[in-house]
C-alpha cells in the first residue's frame, strides 16, 4: 500500500540473471576450492566432493538456474584438477575417479535444477500471494468509488505505481465511441483508438508497439469486461524493455475486470437514480392533478348548470345572451371533460382503478358511448358495423365506454365535417378487434406510437382543443384489459385506431332467430 492507501504490486516478472550473478558463482566455486586445498590432507575425497555440491545447492537457492548449472560445473572441473590424481591436471589416472566424476556432476546439476524450481515456485506463491493481496485492496477502494472520475483514479493511480506504467481510461460516452475519461502521463499519440475500439468491440487484449513513438513503448488494450457487457478499454502505456506480456495478461486483464465491474456498479447506481427521479417527479405531478381535478371539478359542474339552465330560461334570452350562455355551457363541459380525463390518468398511474369484468354486449357499448358524445359528433356521420354472431366479451362496461368515447371523439375532432366515421369489429385468434376509422389527415409520419404517451398530441402545434390524454387512456384501460391497442394511417387515407379485447369463455345462452348484421348510423 502507498501513501493514499491504493495497492501496489509489481507486473513485471522474475528477472533473468545477470552477469553479476555469474560473476558470484564463479567466485563461490573458487572460495570453496580455496578452503578445501588445505584440508585435502585431513578429509576424505567424498567429504570434498559433499563442500562442492553444497555450494551448488547455495548457488541455485540465491542465484538461479544459469550460475547454477555454471557451477556445477566449475565444481567437477575444479575438483578434478585440485583433487584427482594426477593432480593440478584434468587427466584422470583411476577409472573410478571417472565415475566419481560423472556421479558429481549428475548430483549437481540435479541439485540444481530441483533448487531452482522449489526457489521459483516459492517466488511464484509470494509473487501471487502479493497480487491476490493488492487486488483485493484494489477492489476494496473501488468499491468505495462513487463516481467514474474515482475509478478512473484509482485504475491509473495503480498500474502506475505497481509497474511504472502510465495509462489511459477510455469509456464509451452516449454515441458508444470511446472517449479518454482520464489519462495519467501517457501521451495521447501513445493511444490508438482504432485499437482501442477494436479491444472494447472483440473484447480482447490487443498489445503492439506504438508506432509514432522514438522511445520504443509498447501499448496494451484491455477490455473492462464486467458481468453484463464490456464496460470500456484500459489503455496500459510501458517501455517495451520494461513490459511483461505475462504479466498483462495477468493481473492486468484480473485487475481490468474489477474496474469494468466498478465502472458497471455506478452505471446501474446512475440508472436507479434517474428512474426514482423519474418516478418521484411523475407521483409528484399525478398528485398535483389530482389534487386540482378534484377542487376545479365542483364548480365547473355549477358552471355547466347555471349555463343550461340560462339556456332554457322561460320567457327566452336574447340572442346574443342565449348564444353566450350555450358557449359558456360549450366550453365549461369541455373542460369538465378534460378534468376526468386528468382524474382517470392520476388513478389510473397510482394503480388504484382495476377492471371491474362482467360479461357484456360490444353493441351496446359502442351505443351508449354514441349518447354520450352528443353535440361532440353533430356535425360527423358515425357508422358502427359489428358481426351479428359477435360473442359475448368480458370487460368493465364503463371503462370501455370511455375507450370507445375517447376514440370516437379524437376522430371527431380530426376529421372534417361531414366526414364518416365507422367503428368495425372482428374476431380473429381468441381476440376481439375493434376499429375506429375516420377520414382526416391522419397521424404525421413516425409518430403512431408516440401519440400514446401522456401530454403528447398528434400535432404539436393545433387549434384543436385537447390535453392529449385520450388515447393514453384507453391504453391503459385496453391494457388493463389484457388487450393491445395501436394506431396506424391508412393507404386510402385517413387514421385507423385498434384495439383488442380477449374473447375468454363466455356462458352459455339460449339461441335467437338468424338476423341481419346490426347496423347503426348516426348523423
Amino acid at each position: 500500500m502507498n501513501s493514499d492507501g491504493l495497492p501496489t504490486a509489481p507486473l513485471v516478472g522474475p528477472d533473468k540473471p545477470s552477469l553479476a550473478r555469474y560473476v558470484v558463482a564463479a567466485l563461490a566455486c573458487a572460495g570453496t576450492a580455496a578452503i578445501a586445498l588445505p584440508l585435502r590432507e585431513h578429509l576424505d575425497v567424498a567429504n570434498v566432493v559433499m563442500l562442492f555440491l553444497l555450494t551448488v545447492l547455495l548457488v541455485a537457492l540465491r542465484a538461479g538456474r544459469g550460475p547454477a548449472v555454471l557451477s556445477a560445473v566449475l565444481c567437477v572441473l575444479l575438483f578434478d584438477f585440485l583433487f584427482v590424481p594426477p593432480r593440478f591436471s584434468f587427466a584422470v589416472a583411476d577409472v573410478q575417479y571417472v565415475i566419481t566424476l560423472g556421479v558429481m556432476l549428475a548430483v549437481a546439476l540435479i541439485t540444481a535444477q530441483l533448487a531452482t524450481r522449489l526457489h521459483r515456485q516459492a517466488a511464484l506463491a509470494a509473487r501471487g500471494e502479493r497480487e491476490m493481496r493488492s487486488l483485493y485492496e484494489l477492489a476494496r477502494a473501488l468499491a468505495g468509488a462513487v463516481s467514474v472520475e474515482q475509478v478512473a483514479a484509482i485504475a491509473l493511480h495503480f498500474v502506475e505505481q505497481a509497474g511504472g506504467h502510465s495509462a489511459a481510461l477510455l469509456l464509451p460516452d452516449a454515441g458508444d465511441a470511446l472517449v479518454v475519461t482520464n489519462a495519467g502521463d501517457a501521451k495521447e499519440t501513445h493511444v490508438d483508438t482504432r485499437l482501442a475500439t477494436l479491444s472494447y468491440r472483440k473484447g480482447e487484449l490487443i498489445a503492439v508497439k506504438a508506432l509514432d513513438d522514438d522511445a520504443g513503448h509498447a501499448v496494451s488494450y484491455v477490455p473492462l469486461k464486467a458481468p453484463m457487457r464490456v464496460r470500456g478499454v484500459l489503455a496500459v502505456v510501458a517501455p517495451r524493455s520494461g513490459a511483461s506480456q505475462d504479466a498483462v495478461g495477468g493481473l492486468l486483464t484480473t485487475f481490468a475486470s474489477l474496474v469494468g465491474i466498478a465502472v458497471e456498479r455506478l452505471h446501474y447506481v446512475d440508472v436507479a437514480n434517474e428512474a426514482q427521479m423519474a418516478m418521484n417527479s411523475e407521483r409528484l405531478r399525478t398528485s398535483i392533478l389530482s389534487a386540482l381535478s378534484h377542487d376545479v371539478r365542483t364548480p365547473l359542474t355549477a358552471i355547466v348548470g347555471l349555463a343550461d339552465s340560462l339556456t332554457l330560461r322561460k320567457p327566452p334570452l336574447p340572442d346574443d345572451s342565449r348564444q353566450a350562455a350555450e358557449d359558456i355551457r360549450d366550453q365549461a363541459a369541455r373542460l369538465s371533460g378534460m378534468v376526468t380525463n386528468l382524474l382517470d390518468m392520476a388513478r389510473l398511474a397510482a394503480g388504484r382503478t382495476q377492471p371491474r369484468k362482467e360479461w357484456q354486449v360490444l353493441e351496446e357499448i359502442a351505443g351508449a358511448a354514441l349518447q354520450l358524445l352528443g353535440r361532440a359528433l353533430a356535425n360527423h356521420r358515425v357508422t358502427i358495423d359489428l358481426p351479428a354472431d359477435l360473442p359475448l366479451i368480458e370487460f368493465d362496461a364503463v371503462l370501455i365506454e370511455r375507450v370507445f368515447c375517447n376514440l370516437i371523439e379524437n376522430a371527431a375532432k380530426y376529421s372534417p365535417d361531414g366526414s364518416t366515421i365507422k367503428v368495425e369489429a372482428s374476431v380473429d385468434d381468441g381476440f376481439v378487434h375493434v376499429r375506429v376509422v375516420d377520414e382526416g389527415p391522419g397521424f404525421p409520419a413516425g409518430r403512431e406510437e408516440a401519440v400514446f404517451a401522456p401530454f403528447v398530441r398528434g400535432q404539436l402545434e393545433s387549434s384543436i382543443a385537447g390535453a392529449g390524454l385520450g388515447l393514453a387512456i384507453s391504453r391503459s384501460i385496453v391494457e388493463a384489459h389484457g388487450g393491445t391497442i395501436r394506431a396506424i394511417n391508412r393507404p386510402g387515407g385517413g387514421a385507423e385506431v385498434s384495439f383488442t379485447l380477449p374473447l375468454g369463455s363466455p356462458p352459455m345462452i339460449a339461441e335467437e332467430p338468424d338476423h341481419e348484421p346490426w347496423v347503426a348510423t348516426r348523423g
